[in-house]
């Protein structure tokens, strides 16, 4: 059954109307749609299709990030202005270049190409940068206003994609030592490939929804930026770091610090950013290699949150990339065996609800009906998809009865079906033959063994079964069912008295001779 599973497991997703109204809330994506609406004819872009730097102003002030005729600063707050003055106009830009590259706005060159895929926007602009390239309304800002949920939330990954390739772009700081005396960038000296950065980003992106998804609910999981880190430096079968390993880690979250402050904007997660007062202590040697433990400390390292819309963008990309990211709600408008064999293995909050959406769109006879047909087998997945088509009726209610008695004299249902109508307080049930009751425990046994190992809980089921009856092992090696033998070896491992323990796998060996095995 294993190689049958998903690679990941299923997320749960708000609807696709919620996802875009996130959409179109997150703010550089709202300013883009701002900034498309404010541009016009008279807008001057450069080479590239950049706002031009004196246009920048009247962008930031459109952005409501600076004041219109704002009064000159004194000398004393002079540079913290200029400094705001400069994030301001920065946030235009990216907004613009995301209008640009998502078509929010297109701009024609003056010989009648279209250059608003950003490659060569304004090409034909004078080399002072005054840019005579026309700027118009794109074909994607109709879509804010007349446009579907989905093609809000196309739009969105098209802008996740722009913020993407930025944060894996190279560091400013690193360009300025790259450039040569002709001016020109040394891609050797600069020590950048853009697939490694853009194969670790997504490496770490894909950690994050891996262990936001594995939690199996609907809260937020913060996860701390150590750990992300670790995740992908840190060799499995490493006990200690060793100094090298812990620098790389040290060296991959300041990397990740300044890339997930570039990804909050677009709405991809919330993040709350490495404490910097970390760094002086580390420059002073006065800080630990890492956080020591305790949540204070670990929040100071930097956490991120993956946002429900993150969720969306990043399994689009896994999906994308030919991995499969189920979401709960994919088999709702399959049959029952899909839905059965589909939430083998999913996490019972995920499974309850994958289950819900299935039974939302059917009658709940009918449904009873076919989840009972589903359940029969004798293949090794079928005690497993029983025990969750008992836990799917119990869903649907008193409903279902007429359907569940119509099972009573079933071999492999009936227990199943005395089970359900005992839950649900029903009456005339009639009593099960002593075949029956050893083969459901042996069906149940074989259920819990796929879905969940060992666990404790297992244990204590054996160990009540076998208190139950006297001459337990007597009976059930006789038990006619596929897993029988497993089964009894596995109550052998599992039960904690040494002689019930090997009368148990006595009972096996007797199981594996009858059966041929």
């Amino acid at each position: 059954m294993s190689g049958d599973r998903p690679t990941l497991p299923p997320v749960r997703l708000p609807s696709d109307a919620e996802l875009a109204r996130d959409a179109l809330a997150v703010p550089l994506l709202a300013r883009a749609v701002r900034l498309a609406r404010w541009a016009g004819p008279g807008t001057r872009v450069g080479a590239g299709g950049e706002l031009v730097e004196e246009q920048l102003p009247a962008a930031a002030e459109a952005l409501g990030l600076l004041a219109a005729g704002s009064p000159e600063p004194t000398e004393t707050d002079e540079a913290l202005a200029a400094e705001a003055r400069a994030e301001a106009e920065a946030d235009a830009s990216e907004a613009w270049r995301v209008a640009v590259d998502t078509g929010l706005v297109e701009i024609e060159d003056p010989d009648g190409s279209d250059g608003s895929d950003g490659s060569d926007v304004g090409g034909a602009a004078g080399a002072d940068g005054d840019g005579d390239g026309s700027v118009s309304a794109g074909a994607a800002l109709e879509l804010i206003a007349s446009g579907g949920p989905q093609d809000i939330l196309s739009l969105w990954l098209d802008a996740l994609d722009v913020v993407f390739a930025d944060a894996t772009a190279p560091v400013l700081e690193d360009l300025a030592g790259a450039i040569g005396d002709d001016g020109e960038i040394d891609l050797d000296a600069l020590d950048w490939d853009p697939e490694v950065e853009a194969d670790f980003l997504e490496g770490v992106l894909g950690n994050l929804y891996l262990l936001t998804v594995g939690e199996g609910g609907t809260a937020p999981v913060p996860v701390p930026l150590p750990v992300l880190a670790a995740s992908m430096i840190v060799p499995d079968d490493m006990g200690e770091p060793t100094d090298d390993v812990l620098e790389q880690v040290s060296d991959a979250m300041m990397r990740l610090d300044d890339q997930f402050a570039l990804l909050e904007p677009i709405g991809l997660v919330t993040y709350v950013p490495v404490d910097e007062a970390l760094m002086v202590e580390d420059a002073e040697g006065g800080s630990d290699a890492g956080p020591s433990g305790d949540d204070e400390d670990v929040s100071r390292y930097g956490v991120v949150t993956l946002t429900p819309l993150g969720l969306h963008g990043i399994r689009s990309r896994l999906r994308d990339a030919g991995v499969e990211a189920p979401a709960v709600g994919d088999l709702a408008d399959k049959g029952a065996d899909a839905l059965l064999d589909g939430v083998a293995h999913f996490p019972e909050p995920v499974a309850r609800a994958e289950t819900e959406q299935w039974l939302a769109r059917r009658e709940p006879a009918a449904a009873a009906r076919e989840l009972l047909v589903a359940a029969k087998g004798t293949d090794p997945g079928a005690p497993l998809r029983r025990l969750h088509c008992q836990q799917a009726l119990a869903l649907v209610g008193a409903e279902a009865e007429p359907a569940v008695r119509e099972v009573l004299d079933d071999a492999e249902l009936g227990g199943l079906a005395r089970v359900w109508l005992a839950e649900q307080r029903a009456a005339d049930v009639p009593p099960p033959p002593e075949s029956m009751i050893f083969w459901l425990a042996v069906d149940t046994i074989a259920a819990q063994l796929d879905a969940d190992g060992e666990p404790v809980e297992l244990q204590e089921l054996v160990e009540g079964l076998v208190g139950q009856h006297n001459g337990f092992f007597d009976a059930a090696w006789r038990v006619d069912h596929p897993a029988t033998a497993d089964v009894l070896e596995a109550m052998g491992r599992l039960h904690r008295d040494r002689k019930t323990a090997k009368a148990a796998r006595k009972a096996a060996f007797k199981a594996r001779s009858r059966s041929g095995g």
